[in-house]
């Protein structure tokens, strides 16, 4: 996988294991040992590649305190940025309490892969009023050049037509099924907005502000009708 990324073009991963979703839990202090350990083996096999730890943390009641506990993992544990994953197929109630919370302690939520949420699909003002919270949206390169379907392409582009979209991200899962490449989403990024440096800003100025701890420029949401 990190061979593959870097033949895109790609330098830096931010690796963001699961965890608390039902089926994963990844601590902390275990997701940045086993970071650290990989980034090693990754030097000794001369493969440029830098490694940040994080973790793509599911939706849960409390979330703040699972930061401070070490159970959800921040982007380089700095407690600036979290990955936070919604269910597939629903919204659950407190999700806006939970973001403004976590905002009031200086951490800003980043919203992985809402164009594969069934209930935002259908009405994009959910993602709007998220992101009109302050809450960053990122989605992933395989939505946008149709690996999950027409569908999901179709609403990742509206996303991105109403500036909904701030980061886009390889979401990888394996070499081949789920690689980590972006290069190809970029394209059809900078074609469909006719704005190539826009796209850009998507996969490097946004993410290095995230991983500085700084707060990137990202456009103002539109309100969808």
């Amino acid at each position: 996988m990190a061979r593959r990324a870097v033949e895109d073009g790609i330098h830096t991963i931010v690796a963001t294991p699961h965890t608390l979703n039902g089926i994963y839990v990844n601590t902390a202090k275990e997701i940045i040992s086993k970071v650290d350990a990989l980034q090693k083996i990754l030097s000794n096999n001369h493969i440029q590649i830098h490694l940040c730890a994080a973790s793509d943390v599911h939706l849960c009641p409390h979330m703040l305190g699972l930061v401070d506990s070490g159970d959800a993992l921040t982007i380089n544990d700095s407690k600036r940025y979290i990955l936070l994953e919604l269910p597939s197929q629903a919204i659950p109630k407190g999700v806006k309490d939970e973001i403004f919370e976590l905002q009031l302690n200086g951490i800003t939520p980043i919203i992985t892969h809402p164009e594969r949420n069934a209930m935002i699909q259908h009405d994009l003002n959910i993602l709007y009023d998220l992101v009109s919270m302050g809450a960053l949206s990122q989605i992933t390169a395989m939505s946008l050049t149709g690996e999950f379907g027409v569908f999901v392409k179709r609403a990742t582009e509206i996303m991105l037509k109403k500036r909904l979209v701030h980061i886009i991200a390889s979401d990888a899962h394996s070499s081949d099924n789920r690689p980590p490449v972006l290069s190809r989403a970029v394209e059809h990024t900078a074609e469909f907005l006719g704005n190539y440096e826009e796209a850009m800003r998507m996969v490097t100025e946004v993410p290095a502000a995230i991983l500085a701890g700084a707060m990137p420029d990202v456009p103002e949401p539109v309100h969808t009708k």
